[in-house]
């Protein structure tokens, strides 16, 4: 549940916790484009070590790698699929070639999960939804994205606590084959399921109680405005974007191993 992690705010004093979340979003969508539009390990690369100042500056090292310790699962999934499928699509061959493809789909999941990982960490859910707000998108719709973003870290530590909780009682969850383990995780499975449901009857308790929802026209304490560090983030986001789009189109950028071979 460490990938979780990542989707958690921290409330810290920081430049980039004080940066607006549209540009901050601006620069994450930013960087999803350009891992599309490219398969070449190099740039991916570069796409991987762009958001590390912003973790140095911001102070969440730890956070930010305990999310990407928990993505590897996932990200040791992709690449042994990657791997299985260029071994048996080009007759049972595997070339270097095919290798780094195969590394360059895994650092593209990589590079995303970095990426979001910074704008969660460093940006406050109450933030999030009056930016979301300030750009005209209808409220209701706001508000569920904001209280999802609230909710999953929340989740993810009552799974590991429920976790924690059956294996004191006796439950093994690594022994077993592999439908085994699928079946050892139906005790955490269903107190969880208990516990959201629990937990959105609550809210919706709450909601009713203080009449969400009864006028339109709704006020906020705070607005947010663009400072001067927002409109640098823009720029390095704009000539990010400027850079791939040349170089896609204009520069054929090698592969790793056309350049040692």
């Amino acid at each position: 549940m460490s990938v979780f992690d990542g989707l958690k705010f921290r409330k810290v004093y920081s430049p980039i916790h004080n940066l607006d979340p549209r540009m901050k979003f601006v620069y994450v969508c930013v960087v999803f484009v350009v891992a599309i539009l490219f398969n070449q390990l190099l740039v991916l690369l570069a796409l991987f070590l762009m958001p590390i100042p912003f973790v140095l500056v911001a102070g969440v090292q730890k956070e930010w790698l305990r999310s990407l310790r928990g993505a590897a699962f996932l990200a040791t999934f992709i690449f042994i699929v990657n791997i299985a499928s260029n071994y048996f699509t080009s007759g049972y061959v595997l070339a270097i070639i095919d290798v780094e493809s195969a590394i360059a789909m895994t650092l593209r999941f990589v590079v995303l999960v970095a990426s979001f990982s910074v704008f969660f960490l460093t940006t406050s859910p109450d933030h999030l939804g009056l930016a979301l707000e300030q750009i005209h998108i209808p409220y209701e719709f706001a508000f569920a994205f904001t209280t999802a973003v609230r909710f999953v870290p929340v989740l993810a530590e009552e799974a590991q606590t429920i976790m924690d909780a059956q294996k004191a009682r006796g439950l093994e969850l690594e022994k077993g084959g592999f439908l085994k383990r699928i079946r050892n995780y139906i005790p955490i499975l269903i107190p969880l399921i208990v516990s959201a449901i629990r937990r959105s009857l609550e809210l919706a308790e709450a909601m009713e109680s203080r009449a969400w929802g009864a006028t339109k026209n709704r006020t906020n304490l705070y607005e947010l405005r663009l400072h001067r560090g927002d409109f640098i983030l823009l720029a390095i986001s704009l000539l990010v974007l400027t850079v791939a789009i040349y170089l896609r189109l204009y520069v054929s950028v090698p592969m790793i191993s056309q350049i040692m071979f």
